[in-house]
This record gives C-alpha cells, sequence and structure tokens, in this order.
C-alpha cells in the first residue's frame, strides 16, 4: 500500500468513517490530500503516516 492512491469513498472505508465525515475534514485541510478533477485523491503512505502523528502518547497525556 505504498504507492496506492485511495478515493474518498476509500479513505473513508479505511478509516472507518462516513463518507460526510471523510469529505469535511479533507475539505477543513485535516487530511493531506489533494483534488484531481475535483475529486479528492489520498496517498496511503501519506494517510498512515498522519495516522502516526494523531497517536497520542503517555508523554502527551503527562504534559
Amino acid at each position: 500500500m505504498s504507492d496506492e492512491i485511495l478515493t474518498l469513498k476509500e479513505l473513508a472505508t479505511y478509516l472507518k468513517l462516513t463518507e460526510k465525515t471523510a469529505y469535511r475534514l479533507a475539505a477543513e485541510g485535516k487530511f493531506p490530500g489533494f483534488k484531481v478533477g475535483g475529486s479528492w485523491r489520498f496517498k496511503s503512505e501519506d494517510i498512515n503516516a498522519w495516522i502516526e502523528k494523531q497517536k497520542v502518547t503517555k508523554d502527551d497525556i503527562n504534559d
């Protein structure tokens, strides 16, 4: 899944979100994505990196 490009629907399925929520978050710039012909696309490696950055560690909780 390194260079795979995901559609909005595929991203929503991957993250277990509704398509509407995924669209809103993408439009707000919360997901690393880009538009092609007006449709959102996401590189799977960017999404996986984003997931890693979202993880909360014990140190984050104690700050």
